[in-house]
């Protein structure tokens, strides 16, 4: 990987805002992803992150942690949060903003070496999306149950994107013969240069409720967005 994005982070972070970042994926046209929405404060975040951040507690570990927004709130209410993300830029801006515990690291090698179990666990804006696919799902849980303690909770979020295949006549588009509707290509550009695509998850509450039985976890729904997204507690 390239790391587009820890290198968007890494200039707006440093004053050096030449352009926002461009996303798209396999179903969806070109977008726009202000940098400036990944430095977001609290008051700036959607309700379900908020409800995320005022449910943790305990000793906390951050997947997938991006510039660290959720961490440093976390932090600055006195918990102990671990901050990880596969991105160097990312962890770099952590570190430079003020998050004490960083670690450049995917969830599933943190896990393979992990001493240490967690209260709480968060996977925020799309957390599925890591699992990259239906198949990975249960290797990505069995991660999160390791990293987990007795009584923690493992707070995610994600949305059935089920809608984007909508046709005019108020039917669905799905072919019954291709994977799980809810796995992606994910593209992303940035200064003219594109980042090698990745797979990227998308789980209706449904089917990561039934994932979640199967891998030995209780799955809750805590909280509905406006958009098909939802919030929802894992734990033992």
């Amino acid at each position: 990987m390239k790391d587009l994005f820890g290198n968007a982070l890494l200039d707006y972070y440093n004053g050096n805002y030449p352009e926002d970042l461009i996303t798209w994926t396999s179903i969806s046209i070109e977008d726009v992803l202000p940098i400036a929405y990944l430095f977001r404060n609290y008051k700036q975040m959607p309700a379900l992150e908020q409800k995320a951040l005022h449910l943790s507690k305990g000793k906390l570990l951050d997947v997938g942690c991006g510039a660290g927004n959720h961490s440093l709130y976390l932090q600055n209410k006195g918990l102990d949060v671990t901050a990880i993300d596969h991105s160097k830029g990312a962890i770099e801006v952590c570190k430079k903003r003020g998050v004490i515990k960083t670690k450049q690291t995917s969830l599933l090698k943190f896990a393979e070496t992990a001493t240490k179990k967690y209260d709480t666990i968060l996977l925020l804006m799309n957390g599925t999306g890591i699992f990259e696919t239906l198949q990975n799902t249960p290797h990505y849980l069995d991660a999160l149950k390791k990293l987990l303690n007795k009584n923690g909770q493992i707070l995610i979020d994600s949305s059935d994107i089920k809608y984007m295949y909508k046709d005019d006549d108020g039917g669905y588009w799905l072919d019954m013969n291709a994977n799980y509707y809810g796995e992606l290509d994910y593209f992303l550009s940035y200064k003219n240069e594109d980042e090698l695509p990745i797979k990227w998850l998308y789980l209706d509450f449904n089917t990561l409720h039934a994932a979640c039985l199967a891998s030995g976890l209780k799955c809750e729904m805590l909280s509905k967005g406006p958009h098909y997204n939802y919030l929802a507690k894992l734990s033992l």
